[in-house]
């Protein structure tokens, strides 16, 4: 006779971990203020010591050891021997030597404005939407966007070039395309210099397009860069458009205010053209993958509004805005997906 089984017994550490998220947090936040990374990858594989990252970081021994411990039990370093390494993803990520460096992402992600919607998390569920102020990060010309297109472009170097090569930029031959929302401006930029005959129009605020402008002349695409100050929703758009980017920006918004936008979209396109919609998809259930299944949570505690959408729901919205067929394709190594709509 076989002994049943039992069910494993419940553990408090997932509420234990979920409370103490915030040190590692700050953790991060420190040893990229520090440049903790960049000290321990410029010893390359033989690693660095406690007194190396002290040494090269200013900081106190005991600090240094206590904190690349730290870092190591959180995955974000190696340790060997008593001696640190990057892992692969803090090597490409964290290293302020890496052209894809991300570190300046603290800067809008642990901005006061985000992190102030999450102190008033509490009345943001029980109202529906944030409980910042009425607009949130949506306001007119929101301080947030410019630290977003300072802060946020490293990350986007890789995904801008993909999502450029996923459309097929390189031999699309001469296009115009309107970049919405464009922040930095690398979406637009990566097709530019994927095609030397794209013509870009880049929308946004215009404290946001300075950011974006002073990108195009470093990339050296600035004669067939044009900007265009305003809000999405208003300014004229113009006509004759092969490709509308909007990457990003969807998410802020409800259901209604979003058909609304698309069929703007729509009707600047020529015929034949696409729209291409660069969002956080989770799957029907709402929850799988974690990252876009969580994504909502940011937009209820900073939009009035915004939510994360399903395929099923874009597709509907574009849809109704007159699009006739919607593809969604993953843009790895992000976890973010490509919906493109066909006029």
């Amino acid at each position: 006779m076989t002994a049943p089984t039992s069910a494993p017994m419940p553990s408090p550490m997932v509420v234990f971990q979920a409370l103490n998220a915030y040190q590692r947090t700050a953790l991060l936040k420190s040893a990229i203020e520090l440049d903790i990374f960049t000290a321990v990858a410029e010893k390359g594989e033989g690693g660095a010591s406690a007194q190396d990252v002290a040494a090269r970081c200013k900081v106190a021994e005991r600090g240094a050891r206590i904190a690349c411990d730290a870092l190591t039990v959180h995955g974000l370093l190696q340790k060997n021997n008593g001696r640190y390494t990057p892992t692969r993803d803090t090597a490409v990520f964290l290293d302020r030597r890496s052209p894809a460096y991300m570190g300046s992402a603290v800067r809008f992600l642990l901005s006061p404005t985000l992190l102030r919607g999450f102190e008033v998390l509490t009345d943001a569920i029980r109202k529906g939407g944030t409980a910042m102020d009425h607009e949130g990060t949506t306001a007119a010309e929101h301080p947030a966007w410019v630290d977003f297109a300072e802060a946020m472009a490293g990350l986007q170097i890789m995904p801008s070039e993909s999502l450029a090569k996923l459309i097929g930029a390189e031999s699309a031959g001469h296009s115009k395309v309107l970049d919405v929302a464009a922040g930095h401006g690398l979406f637009g930029i990566a097709v530019a210099r994927q095609n030397p005959q794209a013509e870009i129009v880049a929308l946004d605020w215009p404290n946001v397009l300075e950011v974006a402008r002073r990108h195009a002349r470093e990339a050296g695409v600035d004669a067939r860069y044009r900007t265009l100050p305003g809000s999405a929703f208003d300014v004229d758009l113009g006509s004759g458009y092969d490709v509308v980017l909007i990457t990003n920006f969807l998410h802020h918004f409800d259901v209604p205010a979003c058909e609304k936008f698309m069929k703007r979209v729509h009707a600047a396109l020529k015929p034949g053209g696409r729209a291409v919609t660069l969002e956080f998809v989770p799957d029907d259930d709402r929850v799988t993958p974690p990252d876009a299944g969580s994504f909502s949570l940011i937009m209820l505690a900073s939009t009035p509004a915004g939510d994360a959408y399903t395929f099923a729901e874009y597709d509907r919205m574009f849809r109704n805005a007159g699009f006739a067929r919607n593809e969604i394709h993953p843009l790895p190594p992000t976890f973010q997906s490509v919906v493109i709509s066909h006029k």
